[in-house]
């Protein structure tokens, strides 16, 4: 599924909640191993690295919590993690000169998720089990806790230069 289309049912909704859960995994997974590989103490990369594994696994729980209030039949994982893998998958920790640069595409990849997610719902008209402010509200509470993050690896990232 695309969010460039409307999100017109609890079964789409879902699908999309699931996706957001797979790329909190992945960045969550990054993270942890990144700061189990770092070649020597960085109190400030690893203060990074934990806060963002951190923030990851609420993300997974509110996102979870949304898809507890929607009727719709759960998506096989396999099937949410090949979707994933397609849509959001293209590159890999080594595909970046370093742990900033990886941490700031995983949560550059989440902001954008977020925000295309909030439009395609803002698009349609239909009606989904779980009330529409409060979904609305936790996508817009997780899409600015990336924009953050972005914005702190950013931050250090110029620090260092």
């Amino acid at each position: 599924m695309s969010l460039s289309q409307r999100v017109d049912s609890d079964q789409q909704l879902a699908r999309l909640l699931q996706i957001g859960i797979v790329l909190e995994e992945v960045t969550e997974a990054r993270a942890n191993n990144h700061r189990e590989s770092l070649p020597e103490p960085d109190a400030e990369l690893e203060s990074l690295l934990a806060d963002a594994a951190e923030e990851s696994a609420a993300h997974r729980d509110r996102l979870d919590g949304l898809i507890d209030s929607l009727a719709a039949d759960s998506i096989p994982f396999d099937e949410i993690d090949a979707l994933v893998e397609a849509s959001y998958g293209q590159t890999k920790p080594e595909d970046f000169d370093g742990v900033l640069y990886d941490q700031l595409c995983n949560e550059e990849t989440a902001y954008k998720f977020y925000d295309d997610m909030i439009d395609a719902i803002e698009a349609s008209d239909a009606a989904f089990s779980v009330d529409r402010p409060h979904l609305l509200s936790v996508l817009r509470a997780l899409r600015d806790a990336e924009r953050d993050a972005v914005e702190t690896v950013t931050t250090i990232m110029e620090q260092r230069e």
